[in-house]
């Protein structure tokens, strides 16, 4: 398929591990190289089939939030042009896709915030009429918007393995009590300020996760991929309702065509069929353009 990376190929500097999506490379002591590839993951195992051009998309909408947000809080970029590091050759394979990038202690915790009540966040309220030891008000139906949006973290699982959803004193007790609540605080005022950007827009962003790094002098630093359809849930405003799973712009769309299928939901995941494959790509497409105007 044109555009479409499965897999980089890259020679002029050491590959230390895969993900789901992305391909990390080290560029000396201090900094990383990260490739998103078009690689699609549900329920946690990657697809044999990815989806033309979806790494570029994720990198493009990434550094679209990471200059919007640049004033309120220091990004993980570094201001180093791919041709200090890869050949012409390289450069042309993931141009779109890669991000030079600083290396940062990571926290472990995935930063949740949740404006509406939906996902395992609905099955949990279902069950307990709370998320992540939050009480919610009683009677709020699926997909409904929250009075506020609130924290719900979850730990960073291992390859493999499930996150997990943690309450806040969990959080405090992995990273103290003053880290905790500036992540907290970072991840709210985040998602509050790209959620009302994106409504304008015809987006509604129900929930997304953000990641945080600390440098050297113990400044929080967003890391990883920002307000993306891989790490949100989008809505289009225009087919919003509640009572529902509304219909989205991310990969839930390929979940749901997953749930059909005699399917154990193990490796190997299942061929998508070329319908699924170009409107998943189309969605993503159209994320971007709404968000970035690109």
């Amino acid at each position: 398929m044109p555009d479409t990376l499965f897999e980089s190929d890259l020679h002029s500097v050491p590959l230390l591990m895969r993900g789901k999506v992305r391909d990390v490379y080290a560029v000396g002591d201090d900094h990383l190289l990260i490739v998103a590839t078009d690689r699609l993951s549900a329920f946690d195992v990657i697809l044999p089939d990815p989806i033309p051009g979806k790494g570029a998309v994720l990198t493009a909408v990434s550094n679209f939030w990471f200059d919007r947000f640049a004033g309120q809080i220091a990004d993980h970029r570094a201001d180093i042009p791919l041709t200090d590091v890869l050949t012409g050759e390289e450069i042309e394979q993931v141009a779109s896709r890669a991000m030079l990038v600083k290396r940062l202690d990571a926290l472990p915790v995935e930063a949740v915030a949740r404006g509406y009540i939906i996902g395992s966040g609905w099955k949990d309220y279902q069950a307990t009429g709370t998320v992540s030891g939050i009480e919610l008000p009683a009677g709020l139906k699926q997909a409904q918007q929250l009075p506020e949006p609130i924290f719900t973290p979850s730990t960073k699982a291992e390859a493999g393995e499930h996150d997990e959803a943690i309450d806040f004193d969990a959080v405090v007790d992995l990273i103290g009590a003053e880290r905790a609540a500036e992540v907290r605080d970072a991840t709210l005022s985040i998602y509050k300020d790209a959620a009302a950007y994106a409504r304008e827009r015809g987006i509604i962003i129900a929930d997304t996760k953000f990641e945080f790094g600390v440098d050297a002098a113990g400044q929080l630093v967003l890391i990883d991929e920002v307000l993306t359809p891989d790490s949100s849930r989008f809505w289009p405003v225009s087919e919003y309702d509640t009572g529902m799973s509304p219909p989205s712009f991310d990969k839930q769309y390929v979940r749901d065509y997953l749930e059909t299928l005699d399917w154990d939901k193990t490796a190997p995941g299942p061929r998508l069929p070329q319908q699924v494959i170009d409107n998943t790509a189309a969605k993503y497409r159209e994320a971007q353009q709404l968000l970035t105007g690109a």
